[in-house]
């Protein structure tokens, strides 16, 4: 194992194993955008449910583009926008509502991760389906 994979098993102190790797997966996923130039500075948005019995997810922090994002800078909130997560940055309130009322529509979804993306900047349909699988 390579020193960068020992770093991503490296879970942080209070979060269980199904988090961090829901962590990882979703600062992915936001640097794929980045590469891509599907994001829009600071006004788009990805979220994904934390695995668990709780309703609760991770969304950007406000005022990282998105491929400064990484797995600890992730924000965990609940539906109610509290944040669970001590950092430094506070979360998009407009980014808050939209994704917070679908987790909360979706809270039967054992893992539900939605985004929101300028139509524009997407080639194509499939291109898009092809990076979120």
């Amino acid at each position: 194992m390579s020193p960068a994979e020992a770093r991503l098993k490296e879970v942080s102190s209070g979060m269980t194993d199904a988090e961090w790797n829901q962590r990882v997966n979703l600062a992915a996923c936001y640097r794929l955008v980045a590469h891509y130039g599907w994001d829009d500075l600071v006004d788009t948005h990805i979220s994904a449910r934390v695995p668990g019995p709780d309703h609760h997810f991770l969304i950007n922090p406000y005022g990282l583009m998105f491929e400064e994002i990484t797995a600890s800078s992730l924000v965990k909130v609940d539906l109610h926008g509290n944040q669970l997560s001590e950092s430094e940055y506070s979360i998009n309130p407009a980014g808050f509502t939209i994704h917070s009322a679908i987790h909360e529509v979706r809270a039967r979804t054992p893992v539900a991760c939605f985004t929101c993306i300028r139509r524009t900047a997407l080639p194509s349909r499939a291109a898009w389906k092809a990076c979120c699988r």
